[in-house]
């Protein structure tokens, strides 16, 4: 899975994603605070979209969109349905990485851990991948361990 997640990323950066409207775009927002509140969670929004919060500081400087970062990472779907899961960490090109990922590394540090709820804009958008439907909201929990 973490291959296909990989592969996926990288199709989603070179292939053109829907536009999403302003309606379904806040409709998706409106589905992430509905599930913060019902989770009580304590995220910040970004003017992108993205909700995320760095549960744990990192040291040393911001990671860059040159950098590789190897992270470990767990993600799931809104009802709670994992659909990947590393244990060991995994290292990929920033500049790689789907939206939401790429600015929730931005910033964060060596040995930062951070909660992220991605909505589709910044996700795999209308992709459907294998476990991932067209569209849909991912929630993160990530561990970055190190950054080159």
């Amino acid at each position: 899975m973490k291959i296909l997640l990989l592969i996926a990323s990288l199709l989603f950066v070179f292939t053109s994603c829907k536009t999403y409207s302003d309606q379904e775009i806040e409709g998706f927002d409106k589905e992430i605070q509905k599930y913060i509140k019902k989770n009580k969670l304590d995220l910040d929004a970004s003017p992108s979209g993205l909700y995320f919060k760095i549960t744990k500081e990192g040291e040393g400087r911001l990671i860059q969109y040159t950098d590789s970062v190897s992270i470990s990472y767990k993600g799931k779907l809104l009802n709670g349905r994992i659909f990947d899961y590393t244990k060991k960490p995994l290292t990929f090109a920033v500049k790689s990485l789907i939206g939401g990922w790429k600015e929730t590394l931005m910033s964060c540090k060596k040995g930062s851990e951070v909660v992220m709820i991605i909505p589709p804009q910044l996700g795999y958008g209308n992709h459907k991948l294998e476990d991932i439907p067209q569209n849909s909201i991912l929630y993160f929990e990530m561990k970055v361990w190190d950054v080159k």
